[in-house]
């Protein structure tokens, strides 16, 4: 890991109007705005050289930190010598050595990469690839699918069909028709201050039978899940949950989606969550840590017998009519690799894992601060939820992030009243104290 440039200045935009911001109240941004003009490893630098240390891996994405170095390179070189191929009937070396190092990776059968560029992409895949699987079998009454209350999957309208997050749905319409969810995972009254997954909860998954009695399985394509919950606050499965809920799917032939856009890339300690829990599901999408955030990419991981599935009929017609314009795309298949590469020379899967105890021992030590009403971490994540003001959800978390922001040099996340820390593998073991310092520091002054 190379150390930090030198400050410098950078020029800084002199209108801030004509950007639309994504999950972002734009007003309140353009009045304070929190820019950042580079990165380097564990630190983003604002337009006048602050160092801010991220405590966010980005978007859950930079698990392997910033602009490093192997991965730029990887980029500038593709850049020269590939910059775009045909997504359709072509195809370039570097797509079939990812998708086979992303499938080494995966547990079990889970042997074939479909690419696209999101994890809102990789969501609507897999619910597409679900739906065509049991169509191609015969059993195309096999419509309906089952998501999660609090749970999310990216912003298409399959994804935050099955999604479970209120604000993300309210807004848009019926979104798909034939979707069931089960519930949430979380109890503040049996799980509060639960260090990795809670003893509480397993029992939750037999909802499913209860959906599965309601509409018969005969009708059901997939179940999706997310092993941990992460954009609505780090709710980690409880203990026993996910076994449970494959054993149903696999009673009624039901397939089970394991949604690893966060958890992916050994944000808890494993290449996939499916390893940790050692459930082998149906398929897993992914995203963010495949680049390290360096250029967009996501995809499917498909088990054996999908696949094969829709391997049949004259070979010269396509199998599955779905496809991006930049799937696969050079770039990001090279700083795929690079970042492959990184993750094993580094063994940040596995540092992840030797670093939570750790981790989850300092989370912890912010017990007991003002208008804290419980901590979660499992992994490198954390979640510690703040109480509201009175007239004002989710202000006190916003506060907090702005504060760390431009007051304390850190990168939080706010997620509802909710503050979120998810630092990139590489964090030190003097940044993880420096970085709850900060988090205490910024939850008394928004108190």
């Amino acid at each position: 890991m190379s150390t930090a440039p030198a400050q410098r200045a950078t020029a800084v935009p002199n209108d801030l109007e004509a950007y639309w911001i994504p999950f972002t109240p734009n007003r309140a941004f353009k009045a304070a705005p929190r820019l950042i003009a580079r990165a380097k490893d564990m630190h983003y630098y604002t337009p006048d050289g602050r160092a801010v240390l991220d405590g966010t891996a980005g978007m859950w994405c930079t698990n392997a930190g910033h602009n490093r170095d192997p991965i730029v390179a990887a980029i500038q070189a593709e850049a020269a010598e590939l910059d775009y191929a045909p997504a359709f009937q072509f195809a370039h070396p570097k797509a079939f050595e990812l998708a086979s190092r992303v499938a080494a990776l995966a547990p079990g059968d889970l042997d074939h990469v479909f690419f696209c560029n999101s994890g809102s992409e990789a969501v609507d895949t897999a619910l597409k690839i679900a739906l065509a699987y049991h169509n191609v079998r015969g059993e195309g009454a096999r419509t309906r699918l089952i998501g999660r209350e609090r749970g999310y999957h990216g912003v298409g309208f399959g994804g935050i069909s099955v999604g479970g997050m209120v604000n993300n749905r309210k807004l848009f319409g019926a979104l798909l028709a034939g979707v069931d969810h089960l519930p949430t995972t979380y109890s503040r009254e049996h799980q509060a201050f639960s260090k990795g997954e809670p003893e509480w909860g397993a029992h939750l998954a037999d909802e499913l039978e209860r959906i599965v009695t309601l509409h018969d399985a005969s009708t059901i394509a997939a179940v999706i899940v997310e092993p941990m919950a992460g954009s609505t606050g780090v709710l980690p499965a409880p203990k026993g949950y996910l076994p449970r809920l494959r054993a149903i799917c696999d009673k009624h032939g039901i397939l089970l989606v394991f949604d690893e856009v966060i958890t992916g890339f050994g944000r808890l300690g494993h290449a996939f969550a499916a390893e940790r829990y050692g459930v082998v599901p149906d398929m897993i999408t992914f995203a963010k840590g495949i680049t390290s955030g360096s250029v967009p990419m996501g995809g499917v991981i498909v088990r054996k017998g999908i696949y094969d599935a829709f391997m049949r009929g004259p070979m010269h017609v396509v199998e599955l009519f779905h496809g991006y314009t930049y799937s696969a795309h050079p770039l990001a298949c090279a700083a795929g690799l690079a970042t492959l590469d990184l993750y094993r020379d580094e063994r940040l899967f596995e540092r992840a894992h030797k670093l939570e105890p750790l981790w989850a021992e300092a989370a912890m030590g912010l017990k007991g601060l003002p208008n804290v009403l419980d901590i979660r971490c499992v992994g490198l994540t954390a979640g510690i939820d703040l109480a509201s003001r009175p007239g004002e959800v989710g202000k006190r978390a916003y506060d907090a992030m702005d504060k760390a922001f431009h007051q304390e040099n850190l990168v939080i996340r706010a997620a509802g009243e909710t503050i979120v820390l998810t630092p990139p593998l590489i964090v030190s073991e003097r940044e993880i104290e420096e970085m709850f310092a900060k988090a205490a520091r910024v939850i008394k002054a928004v108190a």
